[in-house]
């Protein structure tokens, strides 16, 4: 693995909390779609890890509906509350900015795979970290991210690092589905 490996730094689930099945709660619908869920796992991984959101520069989220999304961010601590919006005008969300967001296209652009969901993000965050995304690779990528959820349930956040010792040793295999599979020679 040397070269290749990717380190699971942090991971944490959470679930939702009794205030998601109280009547008038006042944000009721946020908290349904997974916000204190969230922000509880992501709060706990950035902990373990001693790393916070503006250590990370990409990453994979549960975009299950656009609106999500906006909770997420939010939820994971890239933006305050309620700036969501600024944190997307600003462009905080895509290359160039704070950290890039779902640079596979996430969740919505792959039709909502229920189950092989957190296995992609994984498989995501691992090319990104060694450089193998070809043209949706975030440049210098060192930390990453992926969120994942069960409305109504689960959140799980996980941290990734590829180790610094074994940046400046190339990769042993010859053929990475980063940049999707090998041309055929037919």
């Amino acid at each position: 693995l040397e070269g290749q490996a990717v380190e699971l730094i942090g991971m944490s689930m959470a679930t939702d909390t009794a205030a998601v099945f109280k009547e008038n709660s006042g944000d009721s619908l946020r908290k349904l779609a997974g916000h204190d869920m969230t922000k509880i796992a992501s709060q706990t991984v950035y902990k373990q890890t001693g790393l916070g959101p503006d250590d990370v520069d990409v990453i994979e989220l549960h975009d299950c509906f656009s609106a999500n999304e906006l909770i997420t961010y939010e939820g994971l601590g890239l933006c305050k509350e309620g700036e969501a919006e600024k944190f997307i005008e600003n462009g905080d969300n895509d290359y160039g900015g704070k950290v890039v967001i779902n640079p596979s296209g996430g969740l919505i652009s792959k039709g909502h795979p229920l189950g092989a969901t957190g296995l992609a993000q994984c498989a995501e965050m691992c090319w990104q970290l060694r450089g193998e995304a070809g043209k949706r690779q975030v440049k210098d990528a060192k930390v990453a991210l992926s969120h994942n959820l069960g409305l109504g349930g689960a959140a799980v956040v996980s941290m990734y690092k590829r180790p610094e010792e074994w940046r400046s040793i190339p990769m042993k295999r010859k053929v990475s589905l980063g940049e999707g599979p090998p041309a055929s020679k037919l």
